[in-house]
Order: C-alpha cells, then structure tokens, then sequence
C-alpha cells in the first residue's frame, strides 16, 4: 500500500503565488480552475513527485500553515533557489534539533515550507 499527500495552501494572490511558487521554488503550473471568473482560484503546482495545491478558496486551508518535506539533495536545492534572487526570502541551512540539515522558506501568504535533508547512519 502506498500514500502520497497533496497538502492544500492557503493563497490570496495568484501574481504572488505564482511567482513564489513557480519562479523561486522552480515548481511547474501543472493546472488551474475557476468556477467561473472572478471565482477564487484553484491550481496545482508540482517539482517531481513534490505536489501542493494552491486555493485562494476561504474554507480549503488555514493561512500560516507549515508543510515538512523530505529531500536528498538539500544543498544542490538550497543553492538553486538562492540564487533566484527572491528578495522577501533568504533561506540559510541549519542544523535541526533532531540533528538533520534542514532550510525553510516562508510564502507571501505566512506559510512556511521546511526542507528537511534526512541523515543517513
């Protein structure tokens, strides 16, 4: 049996979510719904088998949420999305109280991700 979530976060601002998500995070726009327009927006956005569903949808999510995700190439990431020059994140590796490396970047919408590089014994 396998699982794979789909975390849902909170948006207000697509021009905002797109450029955190798809420009600095490197993600790609995999596809987008409205009811109809002026309706809040709905997409998916994904980087390899990393998925979130972005909804500016009032009763999908809670704004100021924190989504953990495991990766194993933390420093090849960290350098990429660094040098994106995003100018409302710097994120720095440090060293987590489980003692794994970790960075965390934090959206235009207070949502924090957090990369976390698991150490292997």
């Amino acid at each position: 049996m396998q699982f794979k979530a789909i975390p849902i976060i909170r948006i207000f601002d697509e021009i905002k979510a797109k450029e955190f998500y798809l420009e600095f995070l490197g993600m790609s726009l995999d596809w987008e719904h409205r009811f109809e327009p002026g309706f809040p927006l709905y997409i998916q956005v994904s980087r390899g088998e990393l998925v979130f569903h972005l909804s500016e949808h009032s009763g999908d999510c809670t704004p100021g949420s924190k989504t953990f995700v495991n990766t194993d190439e933390l420093e090849a990431l960290h350098r990429e999305v660094t040098s994106q020059g995003y100018r409302y994140c710097r994120p720095e590796i440090t060293t987590a109280p489980w003692g794994e490396r970790v960075f965390e970047v934090v959206d235009p919408f207070s949502n924090r991700i957090l990369f976390n590089e698991r150490v292997t014994t």
